[in-house]
């Protein structure tokens, strides 16, 4: 196993539900559960002979991407380059992180227009782009997870914040493959619910999210995903800020985890569930995805 799945009792009592797992994607080796795709992504490319790579991300994705690459970098004599394009919004702890990152061959801008200048850079082919949502061997990063998932027993149902929908695409389609009921649940923000939208409405907030990682208001992979979602039983949700802040609250006090307010959209989504009445004869896992 590469990261935990650690029970929480006493959480699961307090929302009145029989389990409650968190899955520490935060605790990943490359800092969250992006960490098991991005690297699988590269590592392709690279076999095909590319060796210049370009990412438009807020965070996690490029942290990801720049760590993988330097380790692989470490080993070559002709280096890799990577150019991650920030947008100029960027939490200052993100950037922070990628700046440490950062040296002759990785390569850090702020941009005005990230997803842009992507598109620009990527148009001959040279560079090689690295969005998930427009990479199908993405979703095979995502199978070590939905195994570690697996070792939970009699698990019901998976909560985690969702921006393009490829690890909830991933989970979703290796649950069913394999022939396991389990629910697949994404959580969305008041800023961004493109997704989430299929499944509820939101109550007319309009706020800019504390929860800043769900950005994808383009939702490529909405058609695919959806459809997988309600197969699982499962469904979306929308939380505000002051939900993703109780959420917080509720992690430190009852489960002893201090999470960020990404990490906190997958419980915020699951304490929407168990408020509504929804329970499971076995565990609910809240994806703790990183910040």
């Amino acid at each position: 196993m590469v990261t935990p799945n650690e029970s929480s009792p006493e959480l699961a009592q307090v929302l009145g539900i029989s389990s409650v797992f968190f899955k520490r994607e935060d605790l990943h080796p490359y800092g969250s559960h992006k960490g098991r795709s991005i690297p699988l992504m590269i590592d392709m490319k690279v076999k095909e002979g590319c060796d210049h790579f370009a990412i438009s991300s807020s965070g996690n994705a490029a942290l990801a991407a720049g760590l993988h690459i330097k380790n692989l970098n470490e080993k070559r004599e002709n280096k890799i380059t990577l150019e991650i394009l920030a947008g100029k919004n960027i939490d200052p702890d993100k950037l922070r992180k990628l700046e440490n990152i950062s040296d002759s061959h990785i390569l850090l801008s702020i941009q005005d227009r990230p997803l842009q200048a992507l598109f620009m850079k990527t148009q001959d082919h040279s560079v090689q782009s690295l969005r998930q949502s427009q990479d199908e061997t993405a979703l095979d990063g995502y199978a070590s997870l939905a195994e570690e998932l697996l070792e939970i027993p009699d698990l019901k149902a998976v909560f985690m914040g969702t921006s393009s929908g490829t690890t909830a695409q991933a989970l979703a389609k290796y649950f069913i493959e394999n022939k396991k009921e389990i629910e697949i649940h994404i959580v969305q923000t008041t800023s961004c619910h493109p997704m989430a939208d299929a499944f509820v409405e939101n109550d007319g907030r309009d706020e800019k999210s504390i929860a800043d990682a769900i950005v994808d208001s383009v939702a490529a992979r909405k058609d695919a995903l959806i459809p997988l979602i309600k197969e699982s039983g499962g469904s979306g949700w929308i939380v505000s800020n002051e939900e993703i802040i109780s959420a917080m609250d509720l992690s430190k006090k009852h489960a002893g985890s201090g999470i960020s307010p990404n990490s906190a959209l997958s419980l915020a989504g699951l304490m929407q569930a168990a408020y509504t009445g929804k329970t499971w004869s076995g565990p609910a896992v809240c994806m703790i995805c990183g910040d």
